[in-house]
């Protein structure tokens, strides 16, 4: 048996690889280790598969030097800056996704974190979006306390958001106005509170598959089982502009290795997704389950209805894993 098909075979029997197997996978045939992945995704999850759209709640004058983001007010972008939207606003944009299919609706917000003014907002909109619609609610408010976390639960919020982005070891070359560990205080705010937990990262940051990996097997110590996969889309105006675009290659080994060690996990593709050719079709046969639809927070996406059709093709059954 190949490398590939013996790790697939303790994984399914319940083993977790470490970084020096995770690191043998990225060397094997693409094909073959794309394949397998997408085999222990089907033994843990079947046919599943979570499509999530998001709306941009609040834009720009983040106070954070994250280097690859057009929110940062350190950058000029040409981003168009506005404040927290109107419940109104958000709730509207709930009711399409909603008509469109979407089970799970994120509201995402710039900054560092919300206020308590600000989260005491956004605790009205969600209690609507709840009454008013069948959605499942995320929410992704930056780095906020466990009690914020809680009001927000208790408005009906089931998922927190926040991304690791990368690796610790290479998260400094990414930020320095906050910590790896600020980011896992969140996390852990956020799992405390009763809040299941969206965290991924962005690859092609000029991270190696080491990093990769070591992101990988951080999510799954804290237990994520939604993991978004963004590929960098390089920003003009900002730090990273200059980076290589990721390839389809690219993003299909590294959706396979994430599935090899995290086999029961929504592997998620979405920002940058729309940069490849087939709009990540491929990655959903290498292990992906799991995409954010629509317009992403400061780049043009993928429509609902086109995503909807591929799924169906690919013979997915579009929903939410805890309906």
């Amino acid at each position: 048996m190949t490398e590939c098909a013996i790790l697939k075979q303790e994984v399914l029997k319940g083993k977790k690889i470490n970084k020096s197997e995770a690191m043998e996978l990225y060397e094997q045939p693409l094909e073959e280790l794309c394949a397998c992945a997408d085999e222990i995704r089907r033994s843990f999850l079947s046919g599943q598969f979570d499509i999530c759209c998001i709306i941009n709640g609040k834009n720009g004058r983040c106070s954070e030097n994250c280097r690859f983001c057009a929110q940062s007010s350190r950058y000029l972008t040409g981003l168009k800056e506005y404040p927290l939207l109107s419940e109104e606003n958000i709730l509207a944009h709930a009711r399409i996704a909603e008509k469109q299919g979407v089970r799970r609706f994120s509201i995402v917000t710039s900054g560092k974190r919300l206020s308590d003014g600000e989260v005491e907002k956004m605790c009205r909109a969600v209690k609507r979006i709840k009454n008013e619609t069948g959605l499942l609610l995320c929410v992704s408010f930056g780095l906020l306390e466990e009690a914020q976390f809680k009001a927000l639960k208790e408005a009906g919020v089931t998922r927190a958001h926040n991304n690791l982005e990368s690796s610790r070891c290479y998260f400094p070359n990414i930020c320095t106005t906050h910590t790896f560990d600020d980011k896992l205080k969140a996390i852990r705010a956020a799992q405390a509170a009763g809040l299941e937990v969206c965290s991924g990262g962005i690859m092609g940051l000029g991270e190696t598959p080491g990093e990769r990996v070591d992101l990988a097997l951080t999510l799954r110590e804290l237990g994520i089982k939604s993991v978004p996969v963004n590929m960098l889309n390089p920003i003009p105006g900002t730090p990273f502009e200059g980076l290589k675009k990721l390839t389809e290659e690219e993003m299909r080994r590294i959706t396979a290795v994430f599935r090899f060690i995290l086999p029961d996990a929504f592997i998620r593709l979405a920002g940058g997704r729309g940069l490849l050719d087939d709009h990540g079709r491929s990655c959903f046969c290498s292990g992906a389950n799991a995409a954010i639809s629509g317009d992403m927070l400061t780049t043009a996406g993928i429509t609902v209805q086109t995503d909807m059709a591929m799924i169906k093709e690919l013979g997915y059954e579009a929903g939410c894993k805890n309906e």
